[in-house]
């Protein structure tokens, strides 16, 4: 270990290196600038190909700009001294070359980069040591050093600080998700490069970094091959907390061209956060909602006309409301999407109307089929008939008429029971106006977007319009349902794929039906590749002990990481009644918010979550440290202490039950509290 002289020292001339990279990084910007301002000038010139040329200087200036100007935190983290002469190489968030192309920073995406995540010392790579830099702004402040070939390092060699993982572990957590990429580590960072082809599967318990390591895995494939990737790369995760949770990572590494989006906010044009009860969630994402669907698309509009009368040559023809309804189920077993349909059901009805006349019995209604067609389809009554009879049908008034409990009952026959049908159609019912506004649940995004591909869109065909991206990122894919994985299959029918999971955290309770639906939805790839991340980093050991514990039987040990650390802080369990978990549940807040410098967290059921927030009013409103959070909305998240609430009413809030609850109790880095009045939760 150095002296804190050899520290300052070693301090001193990294920071004259960092100061040498921003002075080029302001040259660079400086070129860019002017190349920029030579293309505008380009398209002032009268020749053929000026204005070719300005676009493509701009273009190419613009893309620099915004790479050369991205605030980046810590621009220079890393270096590496590796065997033999000039063996120093600087690693950072962006590549950076002097005058005479020389490096002076190597991209962390870049090959050469590769060591400084891959090398251990049973495989030293010919890294003698890796020096991890952190500083804030442009000012270092700290180092850490891992030896890697002792018996290779000068005399001189100082080595500094604990190792960079260690100290990285201790620091205290904010608001949103730090990048890991100063600290990633070798089975980390074999998932991040993985080809870019096919379906790479990254699985891990909690801690283990899977979603950092996703949407590094995105970094990395935009630097790889942008044009394939640029603009088309969609990272999906299970909520807007969560979102908000991640969203700084990338940025954070200089990409801006990934889209984010919630499970809730797949589907253009809609953005839906409230959550259903578990129960109801099961019944909305399960395959046998296509069913449902189709049926309510096969169903006559609600205000819709059920009669036709019109004037024939002095005869009055006219369908009644069981023949219309024949007729519409002649049309939709043509199997032609309803929105471009009009034609087809124009026919029906007037080859309907045509047969009324065929047996009235007057001589003069007995003609050819295409006069009477002719003459009473260019009437303005008859089109203003389709239009009523055969509406443009959209998904969200198709689903927002299930919110009629007779109709809903009467569409699903037996394949629902009654009470299912009440909670369904209160749903929707629900979902149809709040002041004004439509209340989807997330649930209900998927639905929504079945039912237009189901239903079509004016002029596209027979499959309607899709949205596909070059590579979907898939987090949390142990809880998609069936009905969301097709949804998420149609934007990836092109596509490469990262999905990203633990079926240790599932809470969906059929794997099987669920797998089916993410087999269909992947399509028929053959390029599959897999890798299992085994290390908790976020939690202590003794905190992951219990959290362990409440799902040995239900587990394979293997499905259990490994946590690297130890605090000496065992979880506090403290029995309460239903009189004092208010006030216990205050104290206990209190006592984290001391205790830890970061965030602290309170989870219980999505039940109560209102409720224990209004218990916490003030604190809520002192400060961004303190949290609360229903049991699903807590998915992905970390604080550095946790308050868990009743842990058995998490158990039976959900079908998986237990997995539920490990996933609660795996959300602290540093301290947790559990406040029961039971021990069940325990056995």
């Amino acid at each position: 270990m150095a002296a804190g002289s050899d520290r300052d020292n070693e301090v001193v001339a990294e920071q004259r290196h960092v100061d040498r990279v921003y002075e080029r990084l302001a040259q660079l910007r400086q070129e860019a600038r002017e190349l920029r301002s030579a293309g505008y000038a380009k398209g002032q010139e009268r020749h053929p190909g000026a204005l070719f040329e300005r676009d493509v200087m701009v273009f190419q200036a613009s893309r620099m700009l915004r790479e050369l100007e991205t605030e980046h935190e810590g621009l220079v983290f890393g270096r590496l001294d590796t065997v033999g002469p000039g063996g120093v190489h600087h690693i950072g968030r962006l590549g950076v070359r002097d005058p005479d192309f020389e490096p002076l920073v190597i991209d962390w995406r870049a090959p050469a980069a590769a060591p400084f995540y891959r090398a251990t010392p049973e495989q030293p790579m010919e890294v003698v040591r890796r020096r991890t830099i952190r500083c804030f702004g442009q000012r270092v402040t700290d180092l850490h050093d891992d030896l890697l070939m002792p018996d290779s390092a000068p005399q001189d060699m100082a080595v500094v600080g604990e190792g960079s993982l260690m100290a990285d572990l201790s620091r205290a957590r904010g608001g949103a998700m730090r990048d890991i990429v100063s600290t990633i580590q070798r089975e980390q960072d074999e998932a991040v490069r993985a080809p870019s082809g096919g379906i790479t599967e990254i699985t891990g318990g909690p801690g283990t970094g899977k979603t950092a390591v996703a949407l590094h895995r995105a970094a990395y494939l935009l630097y790889s091959d942008r044009r394939r990737f640029s603009g088309g790369v969609l990272v999906v995760g299970p909520s807007p907390v969560f979102m908000d949770y991640i969203s700084r990572v990338l940025p954070s590494l200089g990409e801006d061209a990934v889209e984010l989006r919630a499970l809730g906010e797949v589907l253009d044009g809609v953005s839906a956060t409230r959550l259903d009860r578990p129960a109801l969630t099961e019944v909305k994402g399960s395959a046998r909602m296509r069913k449902l669907l189709r049926s309510a698309l096969a169903d006559t509009p609600t205000g819709a006309p059920t009669e036709l009368r019109m004037v024939y040559r002095g005869q009055v023809l006219r369908l009644d409301e069981a023949t219309l309804r024949a007729v519409r189920q002649d049309v939709h077993r043509m199997r032609v999407v309803p929105n471009r349909a009009r034609r087809e059901a124009a026919a029906a009805v007037l080859g309907a109307l045509w047969k009324v006349a065929q047996g009235t019995g007057e001589e003069l209604l007995r003609e050819r089929r295409e006069v009477l067609a002719a003459d009473l389809g260019d009437r303005t009554e008859f089109d203003d008939f389709m239009d009523a009879w055969w509406p443009l049908l959209r998904p969200a008034s198709v689903l927002g008429s299930l919110g009629d409990r007779e109709r809903l009952a009467r569409l699903a026959g037996r394949s629902l029971p009654a009470d299912v049908v009440t909670a369904l159609a209160a749903s929707w019912a629900r979902s149809v106006a709040v002041d004004g506004e439509p209340d989807w649940s997330v649930a209900d995004v998927a639905l929504l977007d079945e039912l237009r591909v189901l239903a079509g869109e004016p002029g596209e065909g027979r499959r309607g319009r899709e949205f596909f991206f070059g590579h979907l990122i898939v987090d949390e894919a142990q809880d998609l349902s069936p009905m969301q994985w097709r949804m998420l299959g149609r934007r990836g029918q092109y596509a490469s794929w990262t999905i990203v999971g633990d079926p240790a955290q599932s809470s969906w309770p059929d794997a099987g039906e669920a797998g089916r639906a993410r087999e269909t939805a992947l399509g028929r790839v053959k390029a599959r590749r897999g890798f299992q991340l085994s290390t908790n980093y976020r939690n202590s050991a003794e905190i992951f002990q219990l959290a362990a514990s409440v799902v040995a039987e239900h587990v394979s040990p293997s499905e259990l990481p490994k946590p690297v650390r130890s605090t000496g802080w065992p979880p506090v369990v403290r029995a309460v009644t239903p009189a004092t978990l208010p006030s216990l549940t205050a104290e206990a807040v209190d006592e984290l918010l001391a205790a830890v410098a970061g965030t602290v967290g309170v989870i219980t059921t999505m039940d109560r979550r209102d409720e224990v927030a209004g218990w916490l009013a003030d604190r809520l409103a002192a400060g961004p440290r303190l949290r609360v959070a229903g049991s699903l909305e807590a998915k992905g998240l970390e604080y550095d202490g946790v308050v868990l609430v009743e842990p058995a009413d998490l158990v039976a809030e959900s079908s998986t039950g237990r997995r539920a609850l490990y996933v609660a109790l795996t959300r602290a880095t540093q301290r947790l509290t559990v406040l029961s009045s039971t021990d069940t939760w325990r056995s």
